[in-house]
């Protein structure tokens, strides 16, 4: 009797490990996967591709594009459904790859700046963000970027409502996202300490 009960508590302890991994957990997006961001990928490119995807708090987004050619900007809803590129230019970013980290939830919009990119070439992306299950309230106060390694120190948006983007040293490189499971990884010893005493 007393092995199923210590069964008991470690299958438990590992689903609660399991639900807390799959939550905080980032995951990188390429927008666009191997077409990259382009303004020649047609009007319903990015929203079809934006639909095919599920987007979590603290994902990342990376924005593959020519630099020179192109940029990313986020822009509120006005902005990007009239594809005013007259904005803030302190939320344009110019090298690539972008990484913009999807801070909150709720809904962020991208646009690129060049010419008539968004208005005739359809270069524009919404990203819904949907609440979590949990019960913490999301936040409504963008964290702050994380400073790229090398290039330009994109500046903060100045609105509460847009992403924070950052860079890393090498197109291949990933670093952790804010939401990453890493510190919760490193609490393994410690909950199977808790599981042995508990079976002792």
């Amino acid at each position: 009797m007393s092995q199923l009960r210590n069964m008991s508590i470690i299958l438990v302890v590992f689903a609660f490990v399991a639900t807390i991994l799959e939550r905080t957990e980032a995951a990188d997006h390429t927008v666009g996967d191997s077409t990259g961001w382009t303004s020649s990928a047609g009007a319903k490119f990015y929203s079809d591709w934006a639909s095919n995807n599920t987007f979590k708090q603290n994902d990342v987004l990376v924005f593959n594009f020519f630099a020179g050619a192109h940029t990313v900007a986020a822009t509120n809803k006005a902005d990007f459904d009239n594809c005013n590129v007259n904005q803030n230019t302190n939320d344009i970013i110019t090298t690539s790859p972008a990484r913009v980290t999807l801070n909150r939830t709720g809904d962020f919009y991208f646009i690129c700046t060049v010419s008539s990119h968004c208005q005739s070439g359809g270069q524009k992306l919404t990203i819904k963000v949907p609440t979590s299950s949990s019960s913490t309230p999301p936040s409504s106060t963008p964290p702050s970027p994380t400073p790229p390694s090398s290039g330009t120190t994109p500046t903060p948006p100045t609105s509460g409502g847009t992403p924070s983007p950052s860079s890393p040293t090498q197109p291949d490189a990933t670093p952790p996202s804010p939401g990453s499971a890493t510190a919760i990884v490193a609490t393994f010893p410690a909950l199977i300490a808790i599981v042995i005493n508990l079976l002792v």
